[in-house]
């Protein structure tokens, strides 16, 4: 993601880095709607962050 200031790369890699642990969860444990629940609300915020700064 070229000419993305350093805090947004880092809020964007650890958004996809909770998808990969949201979904492991979900593989090995069972699906918990919080969990999901708060990685949209994590990958909305992201996005947002995305939006405004470009």
């Amino acid at each position: 993601m070229p000419g993305m200031p350093g805090s947004t790369k880092a809020m964007a890699g650890f958004t996809v880095g909770s998808l990969v642990v949201v979904t492991a969860y979900t593989v090995t444990l069972g699906s918990s709607g919080w969990l999901w629940f708060t990685w949209v609300v994590l990958g909305l915020l992201t996005l947002g962050v995305l939006v405004t700064r470009n």
